[in-house]
C-alpha cells in the first residue's frame, strides 16, 4: 500500500429529488386538469459535510432516522456521489449495508459467498482458496448447500458478515449490522473486529446501539438532519448525544 488510508468529506452536500413518487402521475393529471404548475420536490439528506477520516481511526456515527448516517456512509462507499463538494477514499473499501444487496436468493450459500467475493473485488481464485474459511466462520454448516431465499436475517448477517471481513478490508463500512443476529456470532463477530482495529485499518461504524458505538469506536459523529452536531472522543460526544438527541 502506498499511500495512508483516508476518508476525505468535503462540503458534501446530497440531494435527492423526491418528485416522482408513486402518486406523481396521477398528481400530475390532476394538476394539469387544474391548470396548476407541479414544481419539483427535494430532500437534502446531507448539508455541507465536511469530514477528515484518517489511517486507523474508528469512528461511530450517530443520530436519529433519517439523520443522514446511511447516506454518509454511502458517499464513502462511492455508491451515492455528492450533490456538491468532492469526496476523496484512499484505500479498498468494504461496506455491509442492506443484508440482501449482493445476494442471489435462489443460489446457494456457497455460490453466493463467491459472488460476493467477486462483488468486492477478489479474484475466482482468491475466493476458491478463502472459500472453505468462510463457510466455516460463518458457521451456516450445511445451510449453505440451501438456497438463501431460506435464510433467516441472522443467517444472511453471518454469511455476508464472514465474506465482507475475510477479505481483509482497508476500510469497513458498517450499517446497523452488527445489532442482529445471535449473541454467540455476535461474540465471534466482535472478536475479528478487534483483530481487524489492531491492524490499523479505518473503521466507520453506525448504530443505535450507544455501547457498541462506544465499544468499537474512539472517535463519533453525531448527525441531525443531514448535518454534523458534534465531532469528537467518543465518551463525549455520546454522552451530549443521550443529554440532547431527543430534541
Amino acid at each position: 500500500m502506498t499511500n495512508a488510508l483516508k476518508i476525505s468529506l468535503r462540503d458534501v452536500r446530497v440531494r435527492f429529488d423526491v418528485s416522482n413518487n408513486q402518486d406523481s402521475l396521477k398528481g400530475a393529471i390532476l394538476a394539469r386538469l387544474r391548470g396548476e404548475k407541479r414544481e419539483k420536490r427535494y430532500v437534502d439528506a446531507l448539508k455541507g459535510v465536511n469530514v477528515e477520516i484518517e489511517h486507523g481511526e474508528r469512528v461511530g456515527l450517530v443520530g436519529l432516522n433519517g439523520a443522514g448516517k446511511s447516506t454518509i456512509l454511502k458517499v464513502m462507499a462511492g455508491i451515492y456521489p455528492p450533490t456538491h463538494g468532492t469526496s476523496e477514499i484512499v484505500g479498498h473499501v468494504s461496506p455491509m449495508f442492506e443484508l440482501a444487496t449482493g445476494f442471489e436468493m435462489t443460489q446457494t450459500g456457497w455460490d453466493n459467498i463467491r459472488i460476493r467475493g467477486m462483488l468486492l473485488g477478489l479474484a475466482p481464485q482468491q475466493i476458491e482458496e478463502r472459500i472453505r474459511e468462510i463457510g466455516d466462520f460463518s458457521e451456516l454448516g450445511h445451510f449453505l448447500d440451501y438456497p438463501v431465499k431460506t435464510y433467516s436475517a441472522g443467517m444472511f448477517i453471518r454469511l455476508a458478515f464472514s465474506v465482507s471481513t475475510a477479505i481483509n478490508p482497508e476500510i469497513l463500512l458498517l450499517d446497523e449490522v452488527m445489532g442482529a443476529g445471535d449473541l454467540v456470532f455476535a461474540e465471534k463477530a466482535k472478536r475479528r473486529m478487534y483483530e481487524f482495529m489492531e491492524q490499523g485499518k479505518i473503521l466507520v461504524f453506525s448504530s443505535h446501539s450507544l455501547p457498541l458505538v462506544e465499544d468499537f469506536c474512539a472517535r463519533v459523529i453525531w448527525l441531525r438532519k443531514g448535518e454534523i452536531v458534534m465531532d469528537g472522543p467518543a465518551k463525549e460526544v455520546l454522552k451530549q448525544y443521550e443529554l440532547h438527541s431527543g430534541s
